[in-house]
C-alpha cells in the first residue's frame, strides 16, 4: 500500500499530483538502504517534519520515507515561508499539533523550519512528549540572509527575515525535551551568498550558526544544506536520535 504524503492544509491538484509522482518514485529498491536492523520502533510514534524557506515539504519526501521505514508515523507541516512571519507560523504549527492527538510526538525541522519549532517552544506551548531534531537550522540567524539585507535584497526573504533568518539571535535550550542538532559541512564555492560565511559550512549555513546552547547532542555530516534531506547518513542520524535521544558515534 502506498503511503501518500499528508499536508497540513489543502494544496492544488497539480501539486498533489506532483507529490504523489515523486513519492511513488522513492521505492525501497530505488534508494540507498539504511542499516535499520536496530531502527525499527516497537510502537508507532508521530514525527512532524517542518520544511525550510521557499519549500513545500515535497523535498522532505525521501527523508520522511526513510523515517517511516523505521516505524514512525510521519506528517508534513506546510506553511507560507515568505508571506507570514516566523512567530505566526510557530502558532500555526502549535495548532496543527493540537489537532493530531498524538501520545508521543517528535519534531524534525530543516533550516527555517527549525526556527519555527524553536519559536513555538518560546511561546510556552504544551505538546506531547518527544524529541526534536534540527537540520541545518541557523538558530543564531543567518549570515547569508544578512548579506542579502546588506545588498538591499532582504525583500527576498519576505516575512521570514525579520525576527527570523536576518536577525542576530542568541537562543538557549533549557531542556524542555531532548534536542539534537545536525549540521552540514560540505560548503561549495559557487554560492554568491557565501562571502563572510565562517567555515565550515554547508553552503548556506555555517556550523557555528547551528550551535544551540543546551542541546542534548550534536552531529556533523559532510553534505550541503539541501543535501541534508537526501543524505543517508543524515537520515540514520535523525532516526537514531528520535529513537534514543543520541546520535550515532563516528
Amino acid at each position: 500500500m502506498a503511503i501518500w504524503p499528508r499536508f497540513s492544509e489543502p494544496v492544488s491538484p497539480g501539486l498533489a499530483a506532483g507529490v504523489k509522482l515523486v513519492w511513488s518514485a522513492f521505492s525501497v529498491a530505488a534508494i540507498q538502504p539504511l542499516h535499520l536492523e536496530h531502527h525499527v520502533a516497537e510502537t508507532k510514534e508521530t514525527v512532524i517534519f517542518v520544511h525550510g524557506l521557499y519549500m513545500t515539504g515535497l523535498e522532505l519526501s525521501l527523508l520522511r520515507l526513510r523515517v517511516s521505514q523505521a516505524g514512525f508515523d510521519t506528517h508534513q507541516f506546510h506553511y507560507h515561508t515568505v508571506l507570514e512571519p516566523v512567530r505566526a507560523n510557530a502558532q500555526r504549527l502549535a495548532d496543527y499539533i493540537a489537532g493530531l492527538k498524538a501520545k508521543k510526538l517528535h519534531l524534525v525541522g530543516h533550516s527555517l523550519g527549525g526556527l519555527v519549532i524553536l519559536r513555538m517552544f518560546e511561546m510556552g506551548v504544551k505538546i506531547p512528549p518527544g524529541r526534536v531534531v534540527l537540520m541545518g537550522s541557523p538558530v543564531h540567524g543567518s549570515q547569508a540572509a544578512r548579506n542579502l539585507v546588506a545588498k538591499n535584497l532582504g525583500w527576498i526573504l519576505g516575512q521570514s527575515g525579520p525576527d527570523g533568518l536576518a536577525e542576530e539571535y542568541h537562543p538557549q535550550w533549557h531542556g524542555q525535551r531532548e534536542l539534537g542538532v545536525i549540521a552540514g559541512t560540505a560548503g561549495f564555492s559557487l554560492n554568491p551568498l557565501r562571502p563572510d560565511l565562517p567555515e565550515p559550512h554547508d553552503g548556506l549555513v555555517s556550523v557555528e550558526e547551528t550551535h544551540l546552547a543546551g542541546a542534548t547532542d550534536y552531529a556533523e555530516v559532510k553534505t550541503t544544506h539541501t543535501g541534508l534531506l537526501f543524505n543517508p547518513e543524515a537520515a540514520e542520524q535523525v532516526i537514531a536520535f528520535l529513537q534514543n535521544g543520541r546520535f550515532q558515534s563516528a
